[in-house]
């Protein structure tokens, strides 16, 4: 099977770190009560100045220079969020116009929420099979969340950041598997609907999503590494979405896994969603905790209800 090469990965952040102590001042929280239950210490808020457009381009300018790979030869820009700073343009189109982009290529944004950059890295992938998309494509997963959360509501609003990450990346003949799901539950988490009358900020039935995740996450991957034919144990690292620190505790409880395997962030930068996933790549591969040659399994679960695995040979 085809698979897909990570070329090169970049992230970016808002200038404002906004720290558990800068949430108490908010809102009646502390850090003792966030850092216990999330294992989240801080995150990043977008000033006046910043926006997903700006975060996702700062990302990809970094993203492309790892992987000495133009501007101009890139055949896709995709796009993963669920809070876009217009509705039209697409960020990707508007990332397209700030690269300075020449060739007409395709650009649009995907909408999977938490999972998004796991469906952005399949689509990309089918495009280029495809033959609709050149050699390169650039995959962004980028939010910011801070506009559309309830600053009263400390269920909430000391859990999200904001931030965006990318990867430059080709079709290589590597091992690659990806599985993907969604169904229609919107009751628990949903954001800024436009709907007469409805609430225009995010809302989390928290325990409602954590029974989720730590039921979906197992199945995910199980179903990855049966289609895949790999075992756990034959996976260097598994990277989760970065939303809470006890989902990925009850996981690796469930699954009797070591826990060193499953890398954690989110006490530096708190649920991103989209952004999520490709902020810890990034971070693994900087640090060389991800080294050439290891396999990696990226699971993500988020509102619509989605979830999605990826299984990625550096």
């Amino acid at each position: 099977m085809t698979g897909l090469e990570i070329l090169g990965t970049g992230r970016c952040l808002p200038q404002r770190c906004v720290t558990n102590d800068d949430m108490a001042r908010m809102v009646d929280t502390s850090d003792e009560w966030i850092s216990t239950r999330t294992g989240i210490r801080q995150r990043y808020f977008c000033g006046e100045d910043e926006g997903v457009v700006s975060l996702s381009t700062g990302a990809a300018r970094k993203a492309l220079e790892k992987a000495g790979v133009s501007a101009d030869q890139l055949g896709l820009i995709l796009t993963a969020t669920f809070t876009p700073d217009s509705f039209t343009p697409s960020v990707a189109c508007q990332v397209h116009e700030a690269l300075g982009c020449t060739a007409a290529i395709p650009c649009f944004d995907l909408n999977a929420a938490c999972t998004g950059f796991i469906y952005a890295l399949e689509t990309a992938r089918s495009l280029l099979m495809a033959g609709s998309a050149g050699e390169y494509a650039l995959v962004i997963g980028a939010e910011c969340i801070s506009r559309v959360l309830d600053m009263a509501d400390r269920s909430t609003c000391v859990l999200f950041g904001d931030g965006a990450a990318a990867a430059v990346v080709r079709l290589a003949d590597v091992p690659y598997a990806c599985v993907l799901g969604g169904r229609g539950e919107a009751a628990g988490l949903h954001a800024n609907s436009l709907l007469p009358g409805q609430n225009r900020t995010l809302f989390m039935d928290g325990r409602a999503i954590f029974r989720f995740a730590v039921d979906i996450i197992p199945k995910c991957l199980n179903q990855l590494f049966e289609k895949s034919g790999t075992s756990l144990e034959q996976v260097d690292h598994v990277v989760c979405h970065q939303a809470n620190s006890r989902i990925i505790d009850h996981v690796v409880k469930k699954l009797g896994a070591p826990a060193d395997k499953f890398y954690k962030n989110m006490h530096r930068y708190g649920n991103t969603s989209a952004a999520s996933i490709p902020l810890a790549l990034d971070e693994m591969l900087e640090s060389g905790v991800i080294r050439p040659g290891q396999t990696v399994a990226c699971v993500g679960f988020g509102a619509g209800l989605t979830w999605g695995a990826v299984l990625l040979r550096f």
